[in-house]
Formats: C-alpha cells, structure tokens, sequence
C-alpha cells in the first residue's frame, strides 16, 4: 500500500478550544525538527467552540463526526489517516506531543503498536485525580492484565502509535470509551507485536468530558465480554462444586458450623446454587462458541480442548448417566413410599439430592444437542 504521509496525528475534539492551538504547534514543531512527511487530522464530535476554527487556521485537517463517542471520534479521525505510522492522542495538552519521535522508534524497529505509559513515567501534579491514579486506571489494568495474560501497566493511557496495517488489523469497532480497551484486547488477541515507553503526564486544559463510574463500567463490560473464562466458567466452575459439596455434605444429617446446626434450608438453597452455576458453566460455553463462530474471540486451548474431546454423544451419555442418578434416588423413595401404604416419609434430603440430579443430567442432554449445533462446521468453511 502506498502511503501519502509517514506519519499522521489522530486527534478527537470535543470543545478543545484552550488546548487544541498548542497541541497542533507541538505536532508541527516535531514534523518540521524531524524532517517528518506528516499530517494532523483534528475529529471533531460536535464541538460549538472555536476548536475548528483554531485548528485549521494552523493547518490540520479537520474531520466531523456527528455520533458522539470517545471511539466514534477516533474510529472517523484514523480512518481518514493516510501515513504509514499513526499516532494518537488527547487534544486536551495533557500528553507531551515533543515525545512522539519515542512513539516513532520502536514502530521503525518492528513493533507494531507502542503503547504510552503514564504510570512508567512521571504524572505531575493535579494531572490525575487520586481516584483515577490509585483506585480505577490499576483496578482496570489489573484485570486486563489478569484476563488477558499481559504485562500492560497503563491500559488507557491515551497516546498511543501503531502501523497503519495495525490499525487494520484491529478490526476496531466500539464507539465509547471502552474503544481504549478495545484496542488493548485487539492487539492481544491478533498478537501483534506491542511494546510500553514511559511518559510524562500533564493537567488537562478545560473541563474534563469524563464520567467515571459510567466509562468505567463500560470498560469492565467489555473486557467480560471478551473474557468467557472470568465471566462464566471460574463462577460457574466455583458455584457448582461448593452447592455440590454442601448439598453431598448435608445428605448425612445436620452439621454443627459456627455454633448453629445447618440442615434442609440450606440444602434446598445448595440445590439451587448448585443448578444455577452449572446452568452458568453452559451459557459459557454457548456463548464462548458463538463469539468464536461470529469472529469476535478465537480458538484458545481450553476451547480446543472441549471441541477436540466433546461429541453429541457423550454429552448424551454424560447426562444421561446423571439423569439416571436421580431417577433411582426418587425411584427408591417412590418404591419406600409405596411399600408403606403411602404413609409418612422422611427422605427430603434424598428427594433434594435426586431432583437436583434430574435437573443437571436433563439440562446436560439438551445443552448437548444445542452444543453440538454450535460447533457444526459449514461447507467451505475451516
């Protein structure tokens, strides 16, 4: 692919007007000091400032996108983007542009994303709400770190580079502020070749557009979307295995815990437990298979590892088994019953016990056929 520029700036506004002059000079301060081919492209979300008129009154080229978002603004500004390096970053003067040479270098040495990090680096002060420095951004970078095996110390630093082909490769879709994640995930996911450069970290000029219980949830959602295993199989996993320890516990009698006897409420609600997360362990499933199928995700081991060892048949058999499990129990209770003249019966602990096993292995059964529909392969298809 030809490229018009060597590098393009990416920069989204939304009433930068204090701001949006000094961030454009920086940029052409560094091009002209570096001989650098380059481009400035200001996105504009809607600003009713002078944020337009400033910016290109200095020469950048000015994009609109009336879809307000954080990503909308990006997504349009990177699009646009025709240098073979691209550098993104806040118009709000907080991030030093002078650095972009530093972004530029690893990019020209074979990495295909380089990452800002402000923790790495220096945050001056009144640059970070205490919140935001110790509570939220490692909160949130430490669950991508935890969800997708990175070592990424500043998730949603907002200067960031990458290659032009990068970019694409993204295949970048969000228009929030959860898009800083979404690139994050991106990357990971296609594993491209990233690396972290530490940086300075200033006050912002004008009024922040942030809301931070909102933007955070939004990055919390979409990092559980893309991680099956943390929203769905560790609960699942966990739920199942401690409402089964306890319903199998209570199956002997009462037990003495804390000073209070423990008995058939708890087993009751131990059932339940125990048949709501194994009905979670199969929704993961479900939908780790269909975002594989749409694109979203890809194959990982542990997928590999049930497709390769799962068939119709032996989640018909498996559940079958279970089934049949339950069936004898309420059998037996039934035949007792029965043998009394239908007289008074103590066996609730044993009908909980069956029932739950009715449940399980009927629900086995049919996740299995459903299962099975997922992981059908299409004609052509790989």
């Amino acid at each position: 692919m030809e490229y018009l520029f060597e590098v393009s700036v990416v920069l989204p506004c939304l009433n930068e007007e204090e701001s949006i002059g000094a961030c454009v000079k920086k940029i052409r301060e560094v091009f002209e000091k570096e001989g650098v081919s380059g481009e400035i492209i200001v996105s504009d979300n809607g600003s009713t400032d002078r944020s337009v008129e400033i910016a290109e009154s200095l020469g950048a080229k000015v994009v609109r996108e009336p879809v307000h978002g954080y990503g909308a603004a990006y997504l349009r500004g990177l699009r646009e983007a025709q240098g073979r390096f691209i550098i993104m970053g806040d118009s709000d003067n907080t991030y030093d542009f002078y650095d972009i040479p530093r972004f530029l270098l690893p990019l020209k040495n074979g990495y295909d994303v380089v990452m800002g990090s402000r923790f790495k680096g220096t945050i001056t002060r009144d640059a970070m709400s205490w919140t935001h420095r110790y509570i939220g951004n490692p909160i949130l970078s430490g669950m991508c770190r935890l969800f997708f095996h990175t070592r990424l110390s500043d998730i949603h630093c907002g200067m960031r580079a990458f290659t032009h082909e990068a970019f694409r490769a993204m295949e970048l879709q969000t228009l929030g502020m959860e898009f800083a994640t979404e690139m994050v995930v991106a990357v990971l996911q296609k594993r491209l070749k990233i690396c972290e450069i530490p940086i300075d970290y200033y006050p912002r000029s004008g009024k922040s557009k942030l809301m931070p219980l909102a933007d955070a949830w939004r990055h919390i959602r979409f990092m559980l979307l893309y991680c099956p295993v943390w929203l769905y199989f560790i609960p699942g996993i966990a739920g199942f295995l401690a409402g089964m320890a306890v319903l199998l516990l209570l199956l002997r009698g009462p037990i003495l815990f804390l000073g209070h006897y423990w008995d058939i409420h708890l087993m009751v609600f131990a059932s339940i437990i125990s048949i709501l997360f194994y009905q979670v362990l199969h929704l993961g499933v479900y939908a780790h298979t269909y975002a594989i199928r749409q694109g979203y995700l890809h194959y990982d081991d542990l997928t590999l590892f049930f497709k390769k060892r799962f068939n119709l048949e032996r989640g018909i058999l498996l559940g079958g088994v279970i089934f049949l499990a339950g069936l004898v129990i309420e059998g037996f209770i039934f035949v007792e019953w029965f043998s009394s003249n239908f007289g008074a019966l103590y066996r609730i602990r044993e009908s909980i016990v069956g029932m739950t096993f009715l449940v399980i292995g009927l629900q086995t059964i049919f996740s299995s056929f459903f299962i099975s529909l997922l992981f059908l392969e299409r004609k052509g298809a790989e």
